[in-house]
């Protein structure tokens, strides 16, 4: 909840950084206020850089990027697209596609102006310039992330473009963009603080450590293993670039009480309802009903809940696992209860009393049986709801937050670490202690075949660390860009998505039938370029299959 760099922006920025809905990459300014007038002052530099941090995202993409993979059901409208993507009813002019692609330009377009105008303002403190130039130049490379991982080959913008430039610019191959990114964030690591040196009115800031965690989080999805690794070793013990840590609770690590605590790395910084203007109440629309839920939008499928390991170690399916098939959620990964709400769940309401939660249907004591699964219903379309970032503090009426949304954490660093050791064949006893291990622990695992190292070969331990990564990070909005770069999403979000055993007994086990989805593996690895950018720039060519 950070109150700096989310501060409302005053009317003479909105003017400079004004967008017109028919042009997007260049989104001059008309205002008579110009780049020429502004520049004075080392505060009107840093309200152009805030304006910078509020376009990195926003929550409505953060909470319904799940449902874009097999995790998650958008079963109420189509909130940015998450379900005619997830189920490929899709094309060209898809609102999301053009949505985000305008928002990432329009970030670029902040940190282009940003960048070559920052240099207007002499009386600026040279050692803050350089860091705001890195920031800059860390969040210009984060929108290029992005839209590089989503379209591939993208237009690569490294100035405030004219309205005649943007109207011909075309395509830079993804190589070339990834090349840029990579550059632009060691460049900005040389210049930006260790998050230990942070004040307390810079914390949300990036750091050091964001820039090089995000570098292997591009190397990541690029499958550049042992590059991966280089970078991930300058973070895990090594404190020259920062001092990060596993938080000491799963459940803890997304209460607004611990923000900014040793495992967040960057994360979209909110105001609670009673501050400021930036808050969100998305959440309402994802818990259940009878806590104050208004209908039921993002939900979590059987397919995640099933990716749960039991808490001897073992999954589900396995000879000895112990699990109970009409007893599903007992003996399981305690990361499950910390996420998902199932049936007969103890939900903590803000005052720390709890509620049953019953989603079976007829089992509710209520005649209103809020949370039972009912076909068509505002209640959850799969018979679960979400735990994890639950506010206790936030507003009774609708849910309304001002908690932060952790978009890299020291976690992820061990998971990728982790897995490019495996891809190289070097993952050994010791690697997998610091990593897995530690992240097991952590959720509170004590069984010892949860924890040692299973020596049972490259195959088998790639799929290891690929389901742990799903249920470390699950409902972060991370498993879709898994499945992309795994080049399993032919697999997983083909056929049928299902919620809890509550459908008919004849049709899948009965296990609900919740949405139908098709992947084209010819052409839904990319997204089309949006077609109302392609009218206004031919030269915008199309992704294969489109």
């Amino acid at each position: 909840m950070k109150k700096n760099i989310i501060s409302k922006i005053g009317f003479a920025v909105m003017l400079l950084l004004s967008v017109s809905a028919c042009k997007k990459l260049d989104l001059s300014p008309t205002d008579a206020f110009t780049n020429e007038t502004y520049w004075t002052t080392t505060e009107k530099a840093n309200t152009v850089l805030n304006r910078a941090y509020q376009q990195i995202s926003n929550s409505g993409l953060f909470f319904s990027q799940e449902a874009l993979s097999d995790n998650a059901y958008n079963g109420r409208g189509d909130n940015n697209g998450a379900a005619s993507i997830a189920a490929g009813t899709y094309d060209q002019s898809l609102g999301r596609f053009k949505s985000e692609w305008f928002d990432h330009y329009a970030g670029i377009k902040t940190c282009n102006i940003f960048l070559e105008n920052v240099d207007k303002v002499t009386a600026m403190d040279a050692g803050l310039k350089a860091r705001m130039k890195a920031e800059a130049r860390f969040l210009r490379a984060w929108h290029y992330f992005l839209l590089e991982t989503w379209w591939g080959d993208v237009p690569l913008v490294q100035k405030d473009l004219t309205i005649d430039e943007a109207k011909v610019i075309a395509r830079t191959p993804k190589a070339e963009v990834v090349t840029f990114i990579l550059k632009e964030l060691d460049e900005a690591a040389a210049d930006l603080p260790v998050n230990t040196s942070l004040a307390a009115a810079d914390r949300g800031r990036v750091t050091k450590g964001t820039a090089i965690a995000l570098k292997a989080r591009v190397l990541l999805y690029d499958s550049r293993w042992a590059e991966v690794v280089t970078e991930c070793e300058k973070l895990i013990g090594n404190t020259a670039n920062g001092t990060y840590a596993l938080f000491n609770s799963y459940e803890g690590l997304f209460l607004p009480q611990n923000e900014y605590n040793s495992e967040v790395m960057f994360d979209l910084e909110y105001l609670p309802p009673s501050v400021g203007s930036r808050s969100y109440s998305d959440f309402r629309d994802m818990a259940p009903i009878s806590v104050g839920g208004r209908l039921n939008a993002i939900a979590p499928t059987q397919e995640l809940v099933d990716s749960y390991l039991m808490a001897n170690g073992k999954k589900i399916r396995d000879n000895g696992s112990g699990y109970d098939e009409n007893n599903p959620y007992v003996g399981r990964d305690p990361r499950l209860t910390n996420t998902i709400v199932y049936h007969l769940y103890q939900w903590k309401n803000r005052d720390n009393s709890l509620k049953t939660i019953y989603t079976k249907p007829g089992t509710d004591p209520d005649p209103s049986h809020f949370d039972e699964y009912s076909p068509g219903a505002t209640s959850s379309p799969t018979g679960y709801y979400t735990r994890k970032y639950f506010d206790p503090t936030s507003n009774v009426a609708d849910f309304g937050s001002g908690l932060n949304l952790i978009l890299i954490r020291y976690a992820d660093v061990l998971l990728m670490y982790a897995e490019a050791k495996n891809e190289l064949n070097q993952l050994d006893a010791a690697t997998w202690d610091k990593t897995i291990r530690a992240i097991r622990a952590r959720a509170g695992f004590t069984a010892a075949d949860a924890l040692n190292f299973p020596a049972t070969g490259q195959a088998s331990l790639r799929t290891t660390i690929r389901d742990e990564r799903r249920v470390e990070l699950a409902m972060e909005g991370l498993r879709v860009f898994d499945i992309r770069r795994w080049k399993i999403a032919e697999t997983v979000l083909n056929g049928w998505a299902h919620g809890a055993k509550f459908g008919a007994p004849g049709v899948d086990n009965g296990y609900i039938r919740a949405n139908l989805r098709t992947f084209d593996a010819n052409k839904n690895y990319l997204w089309p370029i949006p077609r109302d950018e392609r009218a206004i720039n031919p030269n915008l060519t199309q992704n294969p299959g489109w």
